[in-house]
């Protein structure tokens, strides 16, 4: 009873209800721009809400980040600019939407999946908060370095070109997030002596270029064709739609939260990682990944809204941070007393249940306040070509300077946003490049403390990986997703699944 009642202390208090509904709202918003981060928004609030009490506080926080997970996809289905990094595996399918006019469909499927996805992640961290982070506990320097091989592995899918040109470019994203200075030994890295390297180069920078300029640059070659008339006649997808793609959103939901629940990793790796198992899981798509396939759709986005339920698993049972923001919400927390980690769910339950509570409040005013303002969303695809290339140009230049207040960001967004154009303009995929770069530090990172701890003995690195079944997993799959993606293991399948011709008797 006493667990109901602090879940509902949100419904009581219409004030609490009334901030979870606006931080629901900006964040929405706030991550439909790129450059505008959820993890800045909620970092600016703390020094705006220090002085409040923990409630109202924890409620606004709560909604910028849930409202701020699923505001991304807007811009990158409707501008091919994903507003944030979770983002980036929708833009692959929902910008092909609506360039055929579905972007309403894009956007009511993305909406409907995201609450689901939300709903799931919630759910989880409610009933199984211990179980999912003792597991995300057992996880090793080698492990967290396993998964990022297989993240980078993913350029294969991620590609739809050549599985080369889809590796060239994941290394290529590798080099771009090793720039600057070595976080260990603090020795330049990639800087060729210039001081305006040392710092490396901004993540934002890089997808805002990649994805936003390079789509204006790219849009100039066709500046007087007619816009896209967009069907917006049903927003809310059938219950028929929803029935057919619940069972690939159950899994994915699976894979965000436990994605989200291991530190360090979140919604964009999440995303990805689903993407890649839609792709895999899919026999036969109405449409082909990557030109507009719905699985395109609800595969990352369950998944990213999934992950926000999971990465407050670590950080409420353990006091360890699943992503940025909580990592954030955690010095709230210290901020206003509490101590968050196992003793939290003993001294304080209540507190856990009134962010589960808040977390199911901030989903349910996700959904409504997606499915509203669609048609004016819409309008941005249907703007004459002359308008919306500056107005692109505008939001990536804002969203470049606004991560730093450097003018230097925005030198980095131009660059590689003419960089961008030539790769797409010879069949480059983008997604690897920004996958590379999110998964560079994570993998050099734990590459090295996994080989330190084995006092830089390979074979003894590799005995660890043999000798434990959770790395042994992660390792068989590596192995399987690089096997799977070579010529060979496609003729291989074609010779062993090949259908007998009518001419071969049958036995």
């Amino acid at each position: 009873m006493e667990t109901i009642l602090a879940i509902l202390t949100i419904f009581a208090q219409p004030q609490l209800l009334l901030l979870v509904g606006l931080g629901t709202f900006a964040g929405i918003y706030i991550g439909a721009i790129p450059g505008l981060s959820v993890t800045m928004a909620v970092s600016i609030l703390i020094s705006f809400t220090f002085s409040w009490d923990v409630y109202p506080a924890i409620s606004l926080m709560v909604g910028i980040y849930m409202g701020g997970v699923y505001g991304g996809s807007r811009t990158a289905i409707l501008l091919n600019i994903p507003g944030a990094p979770s983002a980036i595996a929708t833009a692959m399918d929902g910008y092909p939407m609506a360039q055929r006019g579905e972007a309403g469909q894009a956007i009511g499927v993305t909406t409907v999946m995201s609450f689901f996805g939300g709903l799931v992640g919630i759910l989880v961290l409610a009933v199984a908060a211990p179980f999912v982070s003792d597991f995300a506990l057992t996880f090793q320097p080698r492990d967290y370095m396993l998964l990022a091989v297989l993240g980078i592995l993913l350029v294969g899918s991620l590609s739809s070109g050549s599985l080369v040109k889809g590796i060239f470019a994941g290394a290529l994203g590798i080099a771009i997030g090793a720039v600057g200075r070595d976080p260990l030994t603090f020795t330049e890295r990639f800087t060729f002596d210039l001081q305006i390297m040392e710092g490396g180069i901004s993540f934002i920078a890089v997808m805002i270029g990649m994805f936003g300029v390079s789509e204006a640059l790219l849009q100039l070659q066709n500046v007087n064709m007619k816009a896209v008339r967009q069907k917006i006649d049903r927003i809310v997808p059938s219950f028929g739609t929803i029935r057919k793609y619940l069972p690939l959103s159950l899994q994915t939901s699976g894979i965000g939260v436990i994605i989200g629940a291991l530190p360090g990793t979140g919604g964009d790796i999440a995303a990805l990682m689903a993407y890649d198992h839609a792709k895999r899981v899919t026999k036969s798509p109405k449409v082909p990944f990557g030109k507009g396939a719905m699985e395109g759709l609800v595969a990352p986005e369950t998944a990213n809204n999934a992950a926000v339920g999971g990465a407050f698993i670590p950080m409420m049972t353990l006091g360890i941070p699943g992503d940025a923001v909580t990592a954030i919400m955690i010095g709230a927390l210290f901020i206003h007393g509490l101590n968050p980690g196992p003793m939290l769910m003993i001294d304080q339950p209540d507190m856990f249940w009134f962010i589960v509570g808040a977390l199911m409040t901030a989903n349910v005013f996700m959904l409504v306040f997606g499915l509203t303002g669609i048609r004016i969303f819409t309008r941005i695809v249907a703007m004459p070509r002359a308008i919306i290339i500056p107005l692109i140009l505008l939001l990536s230049i804002v969203g470049a300077y606004a991560v730093n207040n450097a003018i230097t960001d925005v030198y980095w967004m131009l660059g590689f946003g003419v960089f961008g154009y030539f790769m797409r303009h010879y069949g480059y995929p983008l997604g690897p490049v920004i996958l590379g770069v999110i998964l560079s530090r994570l993998l050099d990172d734990n590459w090295r403390r996994a080989i330190i701890s084995e006092r830089e003995d390979l074979g003894r690195f590799f005995e660890g990986i043999l000798s434990s079944p959770l790395s042994l997993s992660l390792f068989s799959a590596v192995i399987l997703i690089f096997v799977s993606q070579t010529p060979i293991w496609t003729a291989l399948k074609a010779r062993l699944f090949a259908k007998p011709s009518q001419d071969e008797p049958q036995g």
